[in-house]
């Protein structure tokens, strides 16, 4: 008897096409789904390619030309493949006055790449970002979109040589570095448990409330209507 294949669709398992199917059902609008798919897409594909706009854009009822429009959008969302480590320096004003133009060319250099070019090694892809929302650590570099705070050049160094040799490596907030892929499959909503490893605002961030409470500052009430 012949196997059935009806169900076979290039480039994405039925696992995949499944939890598309998940993703979008978590929405009452299914459409609000797409930048999770995308999350997905990368995580299984290793960047949005064209067999994922074309999942996406079935499973959600739109064309294929509205998912790219979405997909090319956002600077998350990558056309080419992203190595296991995706490391963004952040180059905006005060990081880069702090030292993130520093940092970011000892890396080009180091790594023997050019921004948003991955090594040959095929472990690190190597970008300058935008503000990483994270000025009172300056200068920031993410690594899967983990924050390594308070950065040098010889400790950036030192994180993607650890990287690449396969060590285990720590968000200076706490988390352990999961792969890129592992990560897009957190944004895509499926949990890897790391989440109560670091916390979400570290003590640089939270003096200026810790200030507040001591002096007794409160926000002022709005104009109740």
């Amino acid at each position: 008897m012949s196997a059935d294949h009806s169900l076979e669709r290039p480039g994405l398992d039925e696992k995949t096409w499944a939890e598309l199917r998940e993703i979008a059902d978590r929405y009452p609008e299914k459409r609000s789904g797409l930048l999770p798919m995308l999350h997905l897409v990368q995580s299984v594909e290793g960047r949005v390619t064209p067999e994922g706009i074309e999942a996406c854009a079935e499973v959600l009822g739109i064309s294929a030309a509205e998912v790219n429009g979405v997909a090319t959008f956002y600077t998350m969302y990558k056309r080419k493949p992203v190595g296991d480590y995706h490391v963004g320096v952040c180059t905006n004003t005060l990081c880069a006055v702090m030292g993130g133009d520093l940092i970011f060319e000892r890396l080009k250099e180091h790594l023997d790449v050019g921004n948003d070019e991955t090594t040959e090694d095929g472990k690190i892809t190597l970008e300058h970002v935008e503000c990483n929302a994270a000025c009172d650590y300056a200068p920031v570099m993410m690594v899967n979109w983990e924050f390594m705070d308070n950065q040098t050049p010889e400790s950036a160094v030192e994180v993607v040589d650890d990287l690449r040799a396969g060590k285990e490596v720590r968000s200076t907030r706490g988390p352990r570095l999961c792969t890129w892929r592992e990560a897009e499959r957190v944004l895509a909503g499926f949990p890897d448990d790391r989440a109560d490893e670091g916390p979400a605002a570290g003590p640089a961030s939270l003096a200026g409330l810790a200030i507040a409470r001591e002096k007794g500052w409160t926000a002022p009430e709005g104009e109740s209507k």
